[in-house]
């Protein structure tokens, strides 16, 4: 149906930069960058769930920025004042890790299917005020076995009191519920509340389940720990402050970590602190710097308190036409505390997308001491540190068409090698391999055309 666009008193109008995955040329006459549809109590909206003056694109994960010129997929709909959005990602994987040293540490095969949903609601509240609901599920618990899926040495979080070690951990069947609050109080300079339980502190670039350059790859990057695997806490709130494309969060948080029960919710405990600093220079970046004292993250090791510093740059470029483009993450973090010295990693990732082919890769380097990957015992002192390269390339064919409403259905592979410090190697092997080979599931790319026949998401308007 027709969507007119009623007058807007509340800002000056200005002609709105195009947001990638949109057909640019029938939308001149919606606001400059929020998309705002309606200045009134009663009237659609379809901004950024962190500003009514920024575009939907820049939505990242909580309260994190991405680059406006991200594509988005998702389902996308108008119920009354209401915006509603789903959008998620499954997988049926088999995964071989270490298959070139059958003997060797962390060898394992598994069947298994990462996932995750989240749907959100939004509407403007008078002529300044913007709400936001959103629920964010996983049901890993049940698609993953023993306390998570084979990974090639990654750490973090614990099972039946035994560290995870060469596995990633499942997300919990409530991974966000939260609620958020902006007040614009002009087109410059918004105020925002941001309340989660659980939810996402400000801490971190957008969190790598919802990153767009990390959208092909099915495993969790091994600097998870160091960047951004507070995106499920147990309890925070967030204040903001944004004045044109910066924004300075600060955040109180529970500081622990899920615990191994995933069907429950944990107890709050306000006891860590975070602030982070998002600046995007242009549509095509998203800059974030951020630093957080965490207290007590793992249960196994209740006294010892972590400093995380974060930076990254998010990059996102249209190459033209529909679902052709290409997005790239550098992320670096650092953790103090846990050992005797600071413990760094680097993240750089990037999604070509080419219409049905996608082709992508990621490079890490993680710095991992022997009390993480349980060495200790095996001669390493506590103070020893191990450096970790690897590097995955893999591919995906997009089997639905491009006009297709339902879910997007992928086939895809990938091919990890990993470069591990010299004594890791009689454990692993000198250059462990590990392979995927995947069916992907996700919501689809959202595109806009005519306004009188727009296409969101595969839903008809």
């Amino acid at each position: 149906m027709n969507m007119p666009v009623p007058a807007d008193t509340t800002r000056p109008k200005k002609p709105m930069p195009p947001t990638s995955g949109m057909d640019h040329g029938s939308m001149s006459g919606m606001n400059h960058a929020g998309m705002d549809m309606g200045g009134a109590d009663d009237g659609p909206t379809m901004s950024a769930a962190t500003s009514r003056n920024l575009p939907m694109s820049r939505n990242g994960s909580a309260t994190s920025w991405q680059p406006d010129a991200t594509p988005m997929y998702m389902w996308m709909t108008h119920k009354g004042p209401w915006m509603v959005m789903a959008h998620g990602q499954a997988y049926g994987r088999y995964t071989s890790q270490n298959f070139n040293h059958s003997s060797g540490r962390g060898h394992a095969n598994a069947v298994d299917g990462p996932n995750w949903g989240m749907a959100m609601a939004q509407r403007n509240v008078g002529a300044h005020g913007l709400l936001n609901l959103t629920l964010m599920m996983s049901l890993d618990a049940l698609t993953e076995t023993r306390g998570g899926y084979p990974l090639l040495f990654q750490t973090g979080e614990s099972y039946k009191g035994q560290p995870l070690i060469d596995k990633q951990h499942p997300h919990d069947l409530f991974s966000g519920l939260s609620v958020g609050y902006v007040h614009a109080v002009n087109q410059d300079v918004d105020v925002s509340l941001y309340l989660g339980y659980p939810g996402e502190p400000a801490v971190g670039p957008v969190a790598f389940m919802h990153r767009i350059s990390a959208m092909p790859n099915p495993d969790a990057p091994l600097s998870h720990h160091w960047t951004d695997a507070t995106h499920i806490t147990f309890g925070v709130a967030t204040l903001g402050v944004r004045y044109k494309q910066f924004k300075l969060e600060g955040s109180n948080f529970t500081g622990r970590e899920p615990d191994q029960y995933r069907y429950d919710f944990d107890k709050p405990r306000a006891d860590s602190w975070a602030a982070r600093l998002n600046w995007n220079p242009s549509r095509e970046l998203a800059l974030q710097v951020s630093r957080a004292f965490i207290k007590s993250p793992e249960d196994l090791h209740p006294d010892e308190n972590v400093t995380r510093t974060t930076a990254s740059i998010l990059h996102s470029h249209s190459l033209g036409a529909n679902r052709h483009y290409i997005a790239s993450a550098l992320v670096w973090g650092m953790n103090e505390g846990h050992g005797a010295h600071p413990e760094h990693a680097v993240l750089a990732e990037t999604n070509l997308t080419l219409g049905r082919p996608t082709f992508y890769g990621r490079y890490e380097f993680v710095q991992k001491d022997s009390e993480e990957l349980a060495l200790i015992t095996t001669g390493f002192g506590e103070a020893a540190v191990f450096n970790i390269h690897t590097l995955t390339l893999g591919a995906s064919y997009r089997l639905t068409r491009d006009d297709f409403r339902g879910p997007e259905m992928h086939i895809g592979g990938q091919v990890t090698g990993y470069v591990p410090a010299a004594a890791l190697r009689p454990l692993y092997g000198d250059v462990p391999l590990s392979a995927s080979v995947y069916v992907r599931l996700n919501a689809p790319w959202m595109s806009m055309g005519k306004m009188g026949g727009s296409k969101m998401g595969g839903m008809k308007m």
